[in-house]
């Protein structure tokens, strides 16, 4: 149901279909609209919310509310980590959510993640229902490397298998990352740390 607005009068009405005139060309057919007016926009809008009063919105796959509103055990995706950010989680090809908490018990709900992580997440964050589009994304098999550049993506080489000029875990004898004998831990080609990144806590005690 759309509200139509009818030439400078703003008169509300009711949108029911198309049509094509016939007699004109099919190369010039303007599209005919037909629409049945409704003098009293009070009785339109009860119309309206008669309909919607019937539409389960919790079961409609696509809307988005926050996670108070929905089930137990309903399906989602694009899922907010904190109020207002805006989706974060569950946004890949395929992928979906579940919550295995009801929502309305507490703040927080339990979703278990595509990895098999259960999560606890604000019930005022919002989320959609439904699962993500293209679920055999990740079944496609690339046939060739060059396939992959056709993709926009490059070749990922090893800081292990460089020089020490280019990556400092390069160099050594063999595959080794060490750095004298006190070894080394993971970095970027920067020399950042990668894993743990840069101590910043208080040093530890002499005995």
């Amino acid at each position: 149901m759309v509200l139509w607005r009818i030439g400078r009068a703003s008169t509300r009405g009711i949108f029911e279909k198309l049509s094509v005139s016939p007699p004109i060309p099919s190369n010039a057919r303007p599209l005919q609209r037909l629409y049945s007016v409704d003098a009293h926009t009070q009785s339109l809008r009860d119309k309206f919310m008669d309909q919607m009063s019937f539409l389960d919105i919790n079961s409609q796959i696509g809307s988005c509310m926050p996670i108070a509103m929905m089930r137990i055990g309903t399906i989602i995706h694009n899922i907010e980590m904190r109020p207002g950010q805006g989706g974060k989680l569950v946004r890949a090809a395929g992928t979906s959510a579940k919550i295995l908490k009801d929502p309305t018990a507490s703040r927080f709900v339990t979703v278990k993640l595509p990895s098999g992580v259960e999560k606890e997440i604000d019930t005022r964050c919002k989320a959609t229902i439904g699962q993500v589009s293209n679920p055999s994304h990740g079944t496609r098999k690339l046939r060739k490397a060059g396939q992959s550049r056709w993709l926009g993506r490059r070749p990922v080489v090893r800081g292990v298998a460089m020089n020490p000029v280019d990556h400092p875990h390069g160099g050594g004898e063999g595959r080794s990352k060490s750095s004298g004998k006190f070894g080394r831990t993971s970095v970027s080609p920067w020399g950042k740390p990668t894993k743990s990144g840069y101590k910043t806590g208080p040093l530890k005690r002499r005995k």
